[in-house]
């Protein structure tokens, strides 16, 4: 990897706060509780136990509830304690692909799971903090293959940024004063996209009381003029708190994502993602969410 992922700076995160023009308030669909059956891709080894994505379907209807990736009970024991793909140019080195039973899942395509042990920059922030990385991509694997430097077309690429009306309100592009998009983005991902209202980011502009700690975010990406993922961005620790919480709320956490006015393909699109343990199947669960069709 060429460049590191995201380049933050205090004046980086002012910049992508006045580069927002629209605000509006978080529009979400409401979950639904109907009778649902889980359907889930293949398996891949994931510390001392497995990951595997999954869709809920409805039985009745047929329509996607929710789409996630689920997580063994051992999944988040005996994971790699070194490295990281966000310093020294190094690519990312554990990278985990998951398969979505994808008559299900439309528009996602698969999941691409990152564990960085040692987080990444801005130090403070997310760096020295272990987190996994949950990239649902609307693009196919080969599509994100292509995303290389190599491509004579890359920059210009990674400069095109959809149009307005295709980007959740409150996002900004991670591209620091004096830099495109293409300075910052990134191998076999693309460009990536902060909620400049993350709690987290808040100590870098200058709103102390405002902030806390990293335990999970909301990222988006694009490339080419399209939004090509939708990732939760979570700490180890704050999902294995959701197996000894008592409070429902925390067991099961759902947390509002903004959402954008149009959607450049068909499909279940998330207003929310969620954190939660399931003590039945005994397992972990992130997903996206109060799923809705958007043509």
């Amino acid at each position: 990897m060429p460049r590191t992922r995201m380049l933050f700076t205090a004046s980086a995160i002012l910049a992508t706060v006045l580069a927002v023009a629209s605000v509006s308030s978080l529009s979400g669909a409401g979950d639904t509780t109907p009778e649902t059956e889980r359907r889930y891709g293949g398996t891949v080894k994931l510390g001392n136990a497995q990951a595997r994505a999954y869709v809920n379907v409805d039985d009745q209807t047929g329509a996607s509830v929710e789409i996630g990736v689920a997580l063994d009970e051992q999944a988040l024991e005996g994971l790699p304690a070194a490295g990281t793909g966000h310093h020294g140019g190094h690519a990312m080195p554990h990278t985990y692909i998951l398969e979505l039973p994808e008559q299900y899942a439309k528009p996602f395509k698969f999941v691409e799971l990152n564990w960085n042990p040692a987080g990444h920059e801005p130090t403070g922030v997310y760096e020295g903090v272990p987190h996994f990385d949950f990239h649902f991509y609307t693009i196919t694997q080969a599509e994100r293959e292509g995303i290389v430097p190599t491509d004579p077309q890359y920059a210009a690429k990674a400069n095109n940024i959809p149009a307005s009306e295709y980007v959740p309100p409150f996002n900004a592009a991670l591209a620091p004063p004096g830099l495109k998009p293409a300075d910052v983005a990134v191998p076999k991902m693309g460009v990536h996209w902060v909620d400049v209202r993350s709690p987290e980011l808040q100590r870098l502009l200058n709103k102390p009381d405002a902030y806390k700690p990293f335990t999970a975010t909301f990222i988006h990406g694009s490339w080419d003029g399209r939004v090509t993922f939708w990732e939760p961005m979570i700490t180890r620790a704050h999902i294995l708190e959701k197996k000894t919480a008592t409070d429902p709320a925390v067991l099961d956490q759902i947390i509002p994502i903004p959402t954008p006015t149009r959607y450049q393909a068909p499909g279940y699109y998330p207003s929310a993602y969620r954190i939660t343990w399931d003590s039945k199947t005994k397992e972990y669960r992130i997903a996206l969410t109060q799923l809705a069709w958007r043509e």
